[in-house]
């Protein structure tokens, strides 16, 4: 690699980190090319040579955001016990355990809009998608004998759920819920889905 692509590279790594930390701090909102720049020590146009655009900049952040998620979860599927019904409890509260730890940065993953006409890129598409694995995969487990279209969808609702707990419990207002108490209504909720679930389908 010659120097002045791994100089490039090297700014662009800078500018993804500088732009995560704006958003951990300031939230979506407070980005602002002009203060990345000169954080990094570059011009203003010259970070749109090393992303894209703002789009790219804020997805290249989520993809660091995802990673992390999926750390997080895994780390909560290897414990015991193994049961899939226990893992999907295990897995819900992570995912509120990283989203209250790491607040404006996952809010950013539901809040970006790519300007209009632009689509996601399949690359960030996928990346959004593998973590489904983390529902599907108990899921299939408990429903052996479901359809994978089926149990796809069942984890999209599944995760609603949980998603649309976390996001009223954690916001800023009279509706807040504290963490703890958040954590153990969902693991409530999952459970008591769970078991229903089951019980439907043997019925």
């Amino acid at each position: 690699m010659s120097k002045v692509l791994e100089r490039r590279d090297k700014f662009r790594e800078a500018l993804i980190l500088a732009a995560e930390r704006a958003i951990a701090e300031k939230s979506l909102a407070g980005l602002k090319t002009r203060d990345l720049a000169r954080e990094i020590g570059v011009a203003n146009g010259a970070v749109y040579n090393l992303v894209e655009d703002v789009d790219e900049l804020i997805l290249r952040v989520g993809s660091r955001t995802l990673a992390r998620l999926d750390a997080a979860l895994s780390a909560a599927e290897q414990n015991e016990p193994a049961e899939p019904a226990k893992r999907l409890v295990r897995v819900a509260i992570a995912y509120c355990d990283f989203a209250a730890d790491n607040l404006e940065l996952w809010r950013a993953l539901f809040e970006h809009r790519m300007e209009p006409g632009k689509p996601v890129p399949e690359w960030a598409i996928g990346e959004q998608m593998e973590l489904f694995r983390h529902i599907y995969t108990p899921l299939a487990e408990l429903f052996p004998k479901h359809p994978p279209d089926e149990l796809s969808v069942r984890a999209r609702s599944l995760f609603s759920a949980v998603h649309g707990m976390v996001a009223l419990g954690l916001e800023q207002k009279l509706i807040a819920v504290p963490v703890g108490a958040l954590r153990q209504e969902i693991a409530t909720i999952v459970s008591a889905m769970v078991k229903g679930l089951v019980a439907q389908s043997v019925a």
